[in-house]
């Protein structure tokens, strides 16, 4: 079943006939467009760049190649339903918590989302219950979320809608997903799952539960982040039931271009293939090179690459070892320094750096010379930048508070506004964004009020370095906050 690909082989087929096209897009296979990109492309590439044409289905009412295309995506993840996202898994996410959040409606959700999910809840209206979660003091991050503190949020708020979890985090890290969708289905609560950097932990069972598999109803779920997918392209995976799978449809269309990218549609059905022919045994050689990888960077004199051992709560459940989190508190440089450095001296790119960590994410498209490539890299960075204090595995991070929500985001957002200078907003009630991206977790949300140690915070990574991002003025001298009501004298 799965060696077929519906929607790719139907795409190919109409182009090879190479029918004249009197229709946009207007490059007209390559023919309209500059020269150079179009030799960068490729003819065959741009041939494939097409609209909904009537014989190429269409995303938003699909009934030919795209519906079978979704169905055996279904069939793959163990879903009732699943839909093709061209807008990324920002908008899958989006559509997932509108589906059943409306105004006012209650959704508990861990503080440490992802941007997406606070934009959600400004869209939807929805109104947040943020569970803390479980932080990491020694190397700087935020965990999962407890199961013991899902009980308690059922408890205190039955009334909730939903219930959003992030299966794994952007480190890796997995609650008991199981146990808590366990614990909102006998309270008849649905459970969406942020899956945006999991997509291959369905495809075999050394990596940590799928959302599917644990039973959750919905999942937001990134093929093109680790499943080989094309930039931009995810799905969403719908478990029928406690949530609508016509009123998510809708709201898919809705939220959707309809000037839809065939080039990502078809990556996804080719990713899907890929993924249930191959994914386990091309995984088991993935694991394979992360654990050499992680044991080889631990072998370095002051590096350190997280493992199952921090994986002692329900917070931390489990652990995907293929995001080879380091940490550099054994050396003089940031973070963000070593990803510099690493471009600069090894031409390697990270996939995220902080002001003690990075990340570095290993995929079915590694091999034995890439990790070599990566721990010579990592070799001669820890040569270069060493301690040479004792007290280097001592040294304090720092994390950021977890702000007081004062107004919902979307009373905040819609909110009479001000710009007030950075330093003097103490105190306030912030009306925009504040994070460093990635991994684009929110360090104020709107509605949120603004304590001096979250500025201080703020402050401290843009002088590191790093790309702080949110405020409409890019400078940080101002931020925009919610104007006081002063009483007429």
């Amino acid at each position: 079943m799965h060696e077929q690909t519906p929607l790719l082989t139907g795409l190919v087929t109409y182009a090879k006939k190479k029918p004249l096209p009197f229709h946009i897009p207007g490059h007209k296979r390559g023919k309209g467009m500059d020269e150079q990109f179009r030799t960068l492309m490729g003819a065959e590439a741009l041939a494939l760049d097409l609209i909904n044409l009537a014989p190429l289905d269409d995303l938003h009412h699909p009934q030919g190649m795209i519906a079978d295309a979704q169905k055996l995506a279904a069939h793959a993840f163990g879903a009732d339903h699943t839909f093709f996202s061209v807008q990324g898994t920002s908008g899958a996410i989006m559509t997932m918590i509108m589906a059943v959040c409306k105004p006012g409606d209650k959704i508990i959700m861990p503080r440490n989302v992802h941007k997406s999910v606070m934009s959600a809840i400004i869209f939807s209206g929805a109104l947040p219950i943020f569970i803390h979660p479980v932080l990491d003091n020694d190397h700087g991050i935020a965990h999962g979320i407890t199961t013991n503190a899902v009980e308690k949020a059922i408890a205190t708020h039955p009334d909730a809608r939903a219930i959003l979890l992030i299966n794994p985090t952007y480190f890796g890290f997995v609650c008991d997903l199981k146990a808590i969708v366990a614990l909102a289905h006998d309270a008849a609560i649905p459970v969406l799952v942020d899956e945006a950097h999991g997509v291959h932990i369905h495809f075999h069972n050394a990596l940590p539960m799928s959302a599917m598999t644990a039973g959750a109803d919905m999942a937001a779920t990134s093929v093109h982040k680790l499943g080989g997918s094309l930039t931009q392209s995810s799905v969403l995976n719908v478990r029928a039931g406690l949530v609508s799978v016509e009123r998510t449809a809708a709201l898919m269309s809705m939220l959707t271009t309809t000037s839809t990218s065939y080039l990502l549609l078809a990556s996804l059905d080719a990713a899907r293939k890929h993924l249930a022919l191959y994914g386990q045994a091309y995984l088991e050689q993935t694991i394979a090179l992360s654990h050499w990888a992680r044991n080889a960077i631990n072998e370095i004199n002051g590096l350190y690459c997280i493992g199952e051992e921090v994986c002692q709560s329900s917070a931390t459940f489990a652990q995907d070892p293929t995001k080879l989190f380091i940490s550099l508190k054994g050396l003089t440089i940031t973070g963000y320094e070593a990803e510099i450095w690493l471009r600069k001296h090894a031409n390697i790119e990270v996939e995220l750096s902080d002001l003690y960590n990075i990340l570095c994410v290993i995929t079915l498209g590694d091999d034995e010379e890439s990790i070599h490539m990566l721990l010579s890299a990592l070799e001669n960075l820890a040569t270069r930048y060493r301690r040479t204090e004792t007290i280097a595995t001592t040294i304090p991070v720092e994390l950021p508070e977890i702000p007081t929500l004062a107004l919902s985001p979307r009373e905040a957002f819609y909110a009479e506004t001000e710009v007030i200078p950075f330093d003097q907003s103490a105190g306030r009630i912030i009306a925009e964004f504040i994070m460093v991206y990635p991994p684009g977790i929110p360090i104020l949300s709107p509605g949120e009020l603004i304590t001096t140690e979250n500025l201080a915070y703020v402050q401290k990574n843009v002088a590191a370095g790093l790309p702080v991002q949110g405020p409409e003025d890019a400078t940080l001298a101002t931020l925009k906050v919610i104007r006081e009501q002063e009483a007429i004298k």
